[in-house]
C-alpha cells in the first residue's frame, strides 16, 4: 500500500553492485528500511546525494507490517541544506548528532513528533548564525525528553561527585534552553558539560555506548 510520509535519513549502506539499503526515520512508520536500485550506477548518478545521512525527505512508499525491507516509490528533497554541509562547525555538530540519534532513537512511539524535532533541529541548524557552539547540548536536552527520560532538574542528570557550582547553574539554563539562547561558558564546562549529558544518556538507553564522534566535536566546538 502507498504512503505519503516525511522522514530524515539515518544512514544507508551499499548494496550489490549499484544499489544501497538505507534507514530512514519516517514520520508514519519511525525507523524503516529500503532497499534503492540503481543509485550507484552510471544511469543514477547524482541520486546517492538524497540519501546522505540527515537529508530530509518527502516520500512516496510502499509500506506493509513487518516487512524486514521496502521499496520507495518517489523522493524528493524536503530542505536542501544551505550551509550545515559547507560550515565546518555545524557540519562537526551534524556528524555528532547523527552518530547519537543512530544510537538513541530505536522506538516506533511518538514517530511523527520526533520526526518533526529532528526535521525543525536540523533547519534551524542550518539557518544559525549565532550560538551554533551549544547547538549539540541543547539538542541533547531536548531529545532525552522526547525518548522518555528528560530531566526536570540537575539533580537528575549529576553525579553525587559533581562538585563545580558554576556549570550546574549552566546546566540548569539548559534544562529550558531553546536554540537561540545564550548560554555563556567557556570550552572546558563546554566539554565537561557534553560528558556529562552523554553518561546521562548511557544510562538511560540499553547499548548506547561510546560516541566515536564526541572528541571531534570537543575540539571543534570552542
Amino acid at each position: 500500500m502507498l504512503h505519503k510520509t516525511r522522514g530524515i535519513v539515518f544512514r544507508f549502506t551499499k548494496y550489490a553492485e549499484s544499489s544501497i539499503i538505507v534507514t530512514v526515520f519516517t514520520f508514519q512508520f519511525g525507523l524503516q528500511t529500503y532497499i534503492v536500485n540503481g543509485v550507484r550506477s552510471k544511469s543514477g548518478k547524482g541520486k546517492i546525494a538524497l540519501y546522505q545521512p540527515l537529508t530530509l525527505l518527502e516520500m512516496v512508499v510502499y509500506h506493509k507490517e513487518n516487512a524486514s525491507i521496502l521499496r520507495l516509490k518517489e523522493v524528493r528533497c524536503f530542505h536542501p541544506y544551505e550551509t550545515v554541509t559547507s560550515d565546518f562547525k555545524k557540519s562537526t555538530i551534524a556528524l555528532f548528532l547523527n552518530e547519537v540519534i543512530n544510537k538513541a532513537i530505536k522506538e516506533q512511539t511518538h514517530a511523527h513528533e520526533i520526526g518533526e524535532f529532528l526535521f525543525d533541529s536540523f533547519i534551524i541548524l542550518d539557518q544559525l548564525q549565532n550560538n551554533i557552539e551549544n547547538f549539540h547540548l541543547i539538542f541533547l536536552m531536548k531529545l532525552s525528553r522526547l525518548l522518555g527520560f528528560g530531566p526536570s532538574q540537575t539533580s537528575e542528570i549529576l553525579t553525587p561527585f559533581f562538585k563545580d557550582d558554576k556549570e550546574e547553574l549552566i546546566l540548569q539554563e539548559l534544562l529550558s534552553a531553546d536554540y537561540d539562547f545564550i548560554l555563556s561558558m567557556n570550552q572546558i564546562q563546554r566539554r565537561n558539560l557534553l560528558d556529562v549529558l552523554l553518561r546521562f544518556y548511557t544510562s538511560h538507553i540499553d547499548g548506547f555506548g561510546e560516541v566515536k564522534s564526541t572528541a571531534v566535536v570537543r575540539e571543534l566546538i570552542n
